[in-house]
């Protein structure tokens, strides 16, 4: 079939008098369909870029395991059945190949040509012979996949203080560019004010949190699996702009990964520290984080608890068969793997966390959903071995993931990839938000240690809705 041409033109601006935040609260009211993501990484000019997405006018929604729905530019939408659910990521790098991206004249242009969207946890039944039955009749629902091609990509790089309007210009699609220029110009920034309502609730008492660890512990000694990660739910309803949760968070809880995804009836908020998957330049990049400690508050006090991380028997042996499962994943697709980084302490706002990082060649013209699919579920949010970990993760937790542990972010035409782990991030939906965390459940683990575990992991989301308030 003939592809459909697609074009990227792009126009730069000094950007030192805005910030990504001002501009996206200037847009979203007048474009449908917006996203923002952002970094707070900007050490090196390579992860110095944020995005405003504006505009959707094409891509892939899988809503139910039966059908997926593919949209290409300006015409109606088409669904397909799924005949076998192994050949889903097969049929999503097929749609992508119905368009020729022409090289922009300005490198930032790529960044505009692909995909941003998710792929929930329990879109794992796509890339495995898994069958989770712990799927049906769970709320929230949302899809299982949803990537879309947005007519424009704000790119700003921190690094220059510099901003490029990118356009994705396709054939009977109108532009409106002059409209995003004037509105990233303009000096109104409407906020609206943001309050919870009612008190928190979750899916699971603290007993029955620690009565599923203690299960957990008894599948390890019997060697049903050498570690598992086991999560709880917790949900608060809310009025207002849950936009002013986002700001908190970004402040709160700095990470590689920030991100804001409005779908209308429900969005994705988070601020990730762990990467999914990274395809650059021929190279596959997963960074394992595996053993947590809480922060003190005190940088003497925490250095001191690092060192004790690194010499806790319980978080290295963790850490060590994650690393391991990082490996053999990227093994499963990529040649020359390696450990490139190993075990380093890296502070975040709340926690302090050991990373390593694994390194693989991808080979020639490989699908990168493929190569998505070969590394999900990330290790660190199911276990090891991977397969059985989601099997009893299915049969002990009492609601579906859904977003939890998945994957957010871009999958380029030319088959790039950046995606983070949706960990530290809200579900918002029907007034409610909803945030989940696990810990690593290992033959030596203490419930009690595993249940403050996941309390310290969400101290940053929970301080983030107590400051939205007064935003």
């Amino acid at each position: 079939m003939k592809k459909l041409e697609l074009q990227t033109h792009c126009r730069k601006m000094l950007a030192d008098v805005f910030t990504p935040v001002g501009i996206y609260l200037r847009i979203r009211d007048r474009f449908r369909d917006t996203v923002l993501l952002e970094s707070t990484d900007h050490h090196t000019s390579e992860n110095s870029y944020s995005f405003i997405c504006i505009n959707a006018i094409g891509g892939i929604e899988i809503s139910s395991p039966s059908t997926i729905e593919f949209k290409l530019p300006g015409q109606t939408p088409e669904r397909v059945n799924i005949k076998h659910a192994t050949e889903v990521p097969a049929q999503l790098w097929s749609f992508m190949q119905k368009f020729d991206a022409q090289p922009p004249a300005e490198k930032e242009g790529k960044f505009a040509q692909g995909l941003f969207g998710y792929t929930a946890f329990d879109a794992v039944q796509f890339f495995d012979t898994i069958t989770l039955k712990n799927t049906a009749g769970n709320e929230p629902v949302i899809p299982l996949i949803r990537y879309r091609l947005y007519q424009y990509v704000i790119a700003f790089n921190h690094f220059k203080d510099e901003l490029y309007v990118c356009e994705n210009v396709l054939p009977g699609i109108e532009s409106e560019i002059s409209i995003v220029e004037s509105l990233i110009r303009s000096k109104d920034v409407p906020v609206f004010p943001f309050s919870a309502k009612g008190g928190e609730s979750s899916n699971m008492t603290d007993d029955e949190y620690r009565s599923m660890v203690s299960k957990g512990i008894q599948r390890c000694m019997r060697g049903d699996v050498f570690q598992i990660v086991l999560s709880r739910r917790f949900q608060q309803g809310f009025a207002g702009d849950e936009f002013n949760v986002y700001r908190a968070l970004r402040s709160v809880n700095p990470s590689p990964y920030l991100f804001f995804f409005d779908y209308g009836d429900y969005k994705l908020m988070g601020s990730s520290p762990e990467a999914q998957l990274i395809i650059q330049n021929g190279k596959a990049v997963v960074h394992p984080i595996a053993g947590t400690f809480k922060r003190s508050g005190d940088d003497e006090v925490d250095q001191q608890m690092a060192e004790k991380l690194l010499q806790d028997a319980k978080e290295n042996a963790e850490h060590v068969m994650l690393v391991d499962l990082a490996r053999n994943d990227l093994s499963r697709a990529c040649d020359d793997v390696v450990v490139s980084r190993y075990r380093q302490v890296q502070y975040y706002s709340h926690v302090i966390h050991l990373v390593s990082e694994v390194t693989g060649r991808v080979k020639k013209d490989q699908n990168p959903f493929e190569l998505l699919a070969k590394t999900f579920p990330a290790g660190t949010l199911s276990g090891a071995p991977k397969f059985k970990a989601m099997e009893i993760i299915d049969d002990y937790e009492p609601t579906a993931r859904s977003y939890y542990g998945g994957g957010i972010g871009f999958i380029g035409f030319d088959g790039s990839c950046n995606h983070a782990i949706m960990i530290r991030t809200f579900l918002s939906k029907n007034n409610t938000l909803i945030y989940q965390a696990g810990a690593g459940v290992v033959a030596a683990s203490v419930p009690e240690n595993e249940l403050q575990e996941v309390n310290n992991k969400l101290n940053a989301l929970k301080k983030a809705i107590e400051i939205a308030e007064g935003i």
